[in-house]
């Protein structure tokens, strides 16, 4: 089932929250799925939306680059739960990521969200992000993983939220249709060794043309 979204203000938000099962699906699904969906966070400062233009699929015990291929620890239980949820972590200790779990319940698929526009309360955004350190631009307040976990105020207590409840503090609002234009496939970033391999884990995906994408856009093959 999905549920029609409204925004803070009670009005129609394009898209629908999706249910538990759309979750459920290949990683390689999802997050394509995901491209132009709104990541709309609710805190009492205030609400933030982000359209996502940045992703990165990570596949499990399948994925040598993947936080769960040797297994579940303390840090990685969210990923090994179920679909739907918000898998936050802290990353080299300076920043935090955020990652939406998906695929059957115990496969630990997750994809990440690398970067995003802001299209609703570009201040407090902006202002969380210049707190944090230095932000030229709009298009810069979320432009990287740790840049979009600052924006939208997401941090370790957020593990395990529930993206699907439409009445949550982070909610996903998935678009009817994709977005329109050319999907533009790459590398992962920041990925050492045989994961970090573009001819076997091409699994970045990004909008074309979307000046909040991160800076460094490999390219090995494009996708409408």
């Amino acid at each position: 089932m999905t549920t029609p979204a409204t925004d803070e203000h009670g009005g129609p938000v394009l898209g629908e929250v999706r249910d538990r099962q759309w979750y459920a699906r290949s990683v390689h699904e999802v997050v394509r799925d995901l491209l132009g969906a709104h990541l709309v966070r609710r805190t009492p400062e205030g609400s933030v939306t982000l359209r996502l233009t940045e992703v990165e699929a990570y596949d499990g015990a399948h994925d040598p680059g993947s936080h769960a291929y040797r297994g579940r620890s303390a840090r990685n239980a969210t990923m090994f739960g179920e679909p739907g949820r918000l898998y936050v972590y802290r990353h080299l200790g300076l920043h935090h990521c955020v990652n939406v779990v998906c695929g059957p319940r115990g496969q630990a698929s997750a994809v990440l969200l690398r970067a995003g526009e802001v299209v609703d309360g570009a201040a407090l955004a902006r202002a969380r992000r210049e707190t944090a350190g230095v932000c030229r631009s709009d298009r810069q307040i979320a432009q990287g993983p740790g840049r979009l976990t600052v924006a939208l105020a997401l941090t370790l207590a957020d593990d395990g939220a529930d993206v699907t409840d439409p009445d949550g503090d982070v909610v996903l609002v998935v678009p009817g249709e994709r977005p329109q234009g050319v999907v533009e496939v790459g590398p992962r970033v920041g990925v050492s060794g045989e994961g970090g391999r573009a001819d076997l884990f091409p699994w970045r995906y990004w909008l074309a043309g979307e000046p909040t994408v991160s800076a460094y856009r490999a390219v090995t093959a494009r996708r409408r």
